[in-house]
């Protein structure tokens, strides 16, 4: 019995070795037909990756991938697809190209409970030369957007999900490029937004080998603090009784309202809020006469909850828990009748969010009353239960740093979802750690030292992640490469907006913070006629 048990065991060792080797002499070459060999063979025989089960490798042909739950195909070039799971339910998949391997491998990111494989997300790095990696985080979250009753009593789901489960398929998607090319990527970058915004920073702070690079997009980092007091305050200002919630029919009164007032403080009337901060508009300005309420005005309670959602939150001895929401945007079609209102009460998004989060994360408790939530106590319960396995709010980025690695995030001034001013809270954290750091006593010093390896960009006019009124294209991913790779800094990202396929607007977006300034001169729906300056007090 002995002597078969060495003989099997050497039989898989031998088989294992021949597989490998097949494998590296087949995609010695890097062409295509050898490629095509070579992808049915990584295997878990072939690979070896902890804890981990590959179910299936395979040649999917350009432009045939229909991703779940979608009536047309992903337009993407052939490529290896390799899909796996690691223990205990960390999904992921590996997208290799075929023809055109740029030496690269970018890790990609999720949105709001995550749950799925971001699959428009692989086509679109797949597409520009990249092998590419997603990863449900561990979890199914085909119950909706903010489900998470997945989360009850799994404290190993929610480690997984705040920053395991992405640093785990990271590992493994490199060794499966590794493999399946015969040499490493010479980078690897990570990009993503909401959720992927949380999970870049999440690796910027506790994995900073993982990556060479990290764009993350309207990040909502402070995790815990934003569900509290983003999510859950909002919702609490909107429905506190039904003469506080705002119907969608008042919406474009009330934003009309908003750039009337505000628009113009940039010396320039394009619909864009250029630093929402500067805006001074009083709710009440709008305010209905006693006995009247119709789409043209709010009421006494509407507005009190506007007042509530743009002032924040604080604890009951004054420290600000998280900043509210900014003026700007508010009647776009992914602007607060999404998030903020819903289309009717007890439907936004807001209160989806951190309804579920704190039912099943914190409390863990089907019968949990979002009205009993105590901003002092509660929260520093949950800060003490998850916030260590969810918060990517540490501002110490010196060993990403000391890495050479490079940080960009950006974040729209019209996001309804994440308040912008938290991504601005947290890039002054960090200035504030180099300049400890430094020993420096000057801000500039301290700014320009942060600067070398983290940068960021406010989007005046854009929502959450896409959207609103201004400029929402852009590609912060390759001024990262050209960061990273040849050591030039980008000084600005040109942005456009799109709309039937045509540029109507662009503009410069500018490191913080630095703003765009009208130059006098040429149309101002140009960005050429723009330069980057220091606002004006």
């Amino acid at each position: 019995m002995f002597t078969m048990r060495i003989h099997l065991k050497m039989t898989k060792f031998i088989l294992a070795f021949v597989i490998s080797s097949s494998l590296l002499s087949i995609a010695k070459a890097q062409d295509t037909p050898n490629l095509r060999s070579a992808c049915p063979l990584l295997t878990n025989n072939t690979l070896d990756l902890e804890n981990t089960t590959i179910s299936s490798a395979e040649i999917v042909e350009a432009n045939s991938f229909r991703q779940p739950g979608r009536d047309s195909n992903l337009m993407t070039p052939a490529f290896c697809r390799v899909v796996g799971v690691t223990d205990p339910a960390i999904n992921f998949e590996v997208w290799l190209p075929l023809d055109n391997w740029n030496g690269k491998y970018n890790g990609v990111g999720n949105g709001g409970m995550a749950g799925v494989i971001s699959y428009s997300a692989l086509a679109s790095a797949l597409t520009r030369g990249y092998a590419a990696a997603s990863t449900d985080t561990g979890h199914d979250q085909s119950a909706g957007l903010f489900d998470a009753s997945w989360a009850s009593g799994r404290q190993d789901l929610i480690e997984d999900f705040g920053h395991r489960a992405l640093h785990l398929t990271t590992i493994n998607g490199k060794s499966i490029t590794q493999a399946f090319y015969t040499e490493p990527p010479r980078y690897s970058y990570y990009t993503g937004c909401s959720k992927g915004g949380q999970m870049g920073l999440m690796e910027a702070q506790r994995y900073p080998d993982d990556f060479d690079g990290i764009v993350a997009g309207n990040p909502a980092n402070d995790w815990t603090r934003f569900y509290a007091g983003a999510h859950l305050w909002y919702s609490l200002a909107m429905l506190e009784d039904q003469e506080s919630w705002i119907p969608r029919s008042k919406l474009p009164a009330f934003g009309k309202a908003v750039n009337e007032a505000c628009d113009a403080l940039d010396g320039i009337e394009d619909g864009i809020l250029q630093n929402p901060l500067a805006c001074n508009f009083e709710p009440s300005s709008i305010q209905c006469p006693v006995g009247t309420d119709n789409s043209s005005c709010l009421t006494e309670k509407q507005v009190s909850a506007i007042e509530k959602i743009w002032s924040g939150v604080k604890t009951s001895d004054g420290d600000l828990i998280y900043p509210g929401l900014v003026p700007g945007g508010e009647a776009d079609p992914g602007g607060w009748g999404r998030w903020v209102t819903g289309a009717e009460p007890f439907t936004s998004l807001h209160w989806l969010g951190g309804e579920g989060f704190f039912r099943w994360f914190v409390f863990d408790d089907p019968d949990w009353d979002f009205t009993s939530f105590d901003f002092d106590e509660d929260l520093e319960y949950a800060l003490q239960k998850v916030g260590n396995s969810v918060d990517s709010n540490n501002p110490d980025l010196r060993r990403l740093r000391d890495n050479g690695s490079k940080l960009i995030v950006y974040h729209g001034w019209s996001d309804p979802d994440i308040s912008p001013v938290a991504s601005i809270n947290y890039y002054e954290s960090v200035v504030d750690t180099i300049a400890d750091d430094m020993q420096a006593s000057n801000y500039s010093t301290a700014l320009n030292r942060t600067q070398h390896f983290f940068r960021l960009f406010m989007v005046p006019g854009m929502g959450h992640c896409s959207g609103g009124p201004g400029p929402d294209r852009f590609d912060a991913l390759s001024a990262l490469e050209n960061w990273v790779e040849n050591g030039i800094a980008p000084d600005s990202l040109k942005a456009s907006k799109v709309v039937n396929g045509e540029v109507t607007r662009s503009r410069p977006l500018c490191v913080y913070p630095e703003v765009a300034t009208y130059s006098g001169r040429g149309s101002t729906d140009e960005a050429e006629n723009f330069y980057c300056a220091a606002p004006s007090l």
